[in-house]
Order: structure tokens, then sequence, then C-alpha cells
């Protein structure tokens, strides 16, 4: 289950880096360095969702992003440049661009704002899940639609609290060790990943803190366990 980005960047040192940092989170990623090969692959990976630096080789960003915004009205674009003069950021959004982030910039930002823009353009990732909807105690998930049904209302998840959820749901009454959930989700365990899934973690709690019978314990050094 992953989502598929184009990342359009001419710098190898920080490609690589970005690409790393999208893979350990789940991220299906292809690099391109140079702007004449952007439409190409564009075309044979249909992606997701695209990252996009400006001053590349053979065409510049701005270009780039008005093509593929003529192939793609719905294609969400974000800008990663170190041109931060306001006419640069100006000049990115009236190109296509839904986003712009300058260099240097945090892998945590990167990582939400290209969870707002997947969940505005109602992107689903690639997967072979059959199952689409779970019923527990007073709730339900939608995994597809990544909507948590609980007697306080709907509650729209990102991608990864979804697939957090459904794994301690299918896990119901058992111990949930957390390199398990960060090798599956997240790709590895790293320091990371670990505190992207706490906060990830409190935010379900926090959603389920009211529906009665319904537990997230701590398993101290272990992991989680979900009963109901």
């Amino acid at each position: 289950m992953s989502y598929k980005v184009l990342y359009i960047e001419d710098e190898p040192f920080l490609a690589r880096i970005v690409s790393d940092g999208l893979k350990s989170s789940n991220y299906e990623v292809t690099w391109v360095d140079d702007g004449g090969q952007v439409l190409k692959a564009f075309d044979s990976l249909e992606p997701d969702l695209c990252i996009l630096d400006i001053m590349l080789p053979s065409k510049d960003g701005y270009s780039i992003a008005e093509e593929i915004r003529a192939k793609s009205p719905d294609m969400p674009i974000i800008f990663l440049s170190a041109k931060s003069l306001t006419e640069d950021i100006v000049k990115g959004f009236k190109s296509g661009g839904n986003d712009y982030l300058k260099k240097p910039f945090s892998m945590d930002e990167l990582l939400v704002r290209m969870e707002a823009l997947l969940f505005r353009y109602k992107k689903k990732p690639a997967t072979n899940v059959i199952t689409e909807l779970f019923n527990f105690s007073t709730c339900s998930l939608d995994t597809i639609h990544q909507v948590l049904k609980t007697t306080t209302g709907q509650h729209h998840l990102s991608f990864k609290e979804t697939a957090l959820l459904e794994m301690l749901i299918l896990n119901q009454n058992k111990v949930l060790e957390r390199k398990t959930v960060l090798l599956k989700i997240w790709g590895d365990d790293s320091f990371y990943n670990t505190r992207s899934m706490d906060v990830f973690m409190t935010h379900i709690r926090k959603l389920l803190k009211d529906e009665q019978g319904i537990k997230i314990i701590n398993v101290r050094n272990v992991g989680y366990k979900m009963t109901f």
C-alpha cells in the first residue's frame, strides 16, 4: 500500500536524502534529474503527487508544472526550491503548483504537506487489500476512504493512521509489537519513524477515548494492545 511520487531534483545529494526519507515513510519514489525527461516519466509512472524543483537542466520547473497541469488538472504539485523571493513563489502557484516549500526544509513539514494534498485530492494508494470496512465495538473504519466513524462523529484519517488502526483491529486483544508496525507501515524502525508513530497513536487514542469498552494499552518496551 503506497503512493507513487515523481520527484524532480538535479542535486544528487539532496535527492538521495529526500528519496530515502519518502521511501521510509512508505512512498514509492521515482527520481528524475533533468527537466527534459519529466513528461516521459510522468506518463510512464502515473504518479499520485509530484515534487518539483525550479532550477533544472533542459527545462525549468515552472514550464514543467504548466505541462503537468495541462495533462492532469487534479495532480498535486509541490514546489521544493531554493528560490525564495515573493515573485518566485507567486509564479510557482500561477504555473500550477498547489504548494511551495522553500529550501532548507524539514522532512516532517514536507510529509505533512504531502498528506494534506493527497487527502484534498482524494488520492488512493495502490493496494491489493480486499477488506474495506472494519466494524469494532461502537465504531467502524473505512480503509479505502480513510474514515473512522465513532459515536461522536466521522473522522478523516491519514493513510498511516488508517493502516495503524487497521493493524490494531486485526490484532484485537494481542500485543502488537512496535517494530512490526514500523517495518510494515514505515519501512524501517528508525528513531524518526518511531516518534512519528507515537504522534499518530496519540491521535487515534484521542478519537477513541469516549468509546465504551475500547482501550489501547501500552505494553512497556514492546508495543500496544487494543481491546474491545
